[in-house]
């Protein structure tokens, strides 16, 4: 399990308030983008091959046929408008980045309950995911960003649903967010590499 620990020099530290294009170029910070955006890529992976299951299993695979059962979800989509404006802010972009992964790595739950079967996948995704969230907080802290810790046990309560279809459809459209929203937030990872 990659648990970054990524540790820039503490000349870094003083630069509170420097544009991030001045880190861009600092060795470190790159190597943090790389390996994250691998990291990202492996979540994806993971959530695309729940995608699957979800699709053979449940028989539940476009979004399109599912939309007007989706009207009575309680399904929300987490933002990340911070990470896609034109005044792009690292440091609230991560924050977003971190409060979403917290937000799904709770509702993996719900699909963890609707295939028990593949537990150990929905773990491994949170573990990961989990693990995401970390080397986000530790990069925020290093370059002297403000970061909010949330508590380890999940304040948000569940979807709650009141068919087993409705659990169904309420599972794909868990993972068709989470999937846009780390498309999302590769985006902006690859962003950051770019600069």
């Amino acid at each position: 399990v990659l648990l970054l620990g990524v540790l820039l020099w503490a000349p870094w530290q003083a630069l509170h308030g420097a544009p991030l294009t001045e880190l861009s170029g600092d060795q470190d910070f790159q190597l943090f983008l790389q390996r994250n955006l691998e990291f990202t890529r492996k979540i994806r992976g993971d959530v695309a091959a729940l995608q699957r299951v979800v699709c053979d299993t449940l028989q539940l695979c476009k979004e399109d046929d599912l939309l007007l059962v989706r009207q009575d979800l309680d399904i929300t989509q987490v933002p990340l408008e911070q990470c896609h404006k034109r005044t792009f802010q690292a440091e609230t972009c991560f924050s977003q980045i971190r409060a979403g992964l917290r937000v799904y790595h709770g509702s993996l739950a719900t699909i963890q309950a609707l295939l028990p079967e593949h537990a150990g996948l929905v773990e491994t995704l949170q573990l990961d995911m989990a693990n995401l969230s970390f080397n986000i907080q530790q990069q925020m802290e290093d370059l002297g960003l403000a970061t909010v810790t949330y508590p380890s046990e999940n304040q948000d309560p569940l979807p709650t649903f009141s068919t087993h279809f409705h659990h169904q459809v309420g599972g794909f459209f868990i993972l068709a967010n989470f999937q846009r929203f780390l498309e999302t937030a590769y985006r902006a990872l690859r962003h950051l590499a770019s600069l």
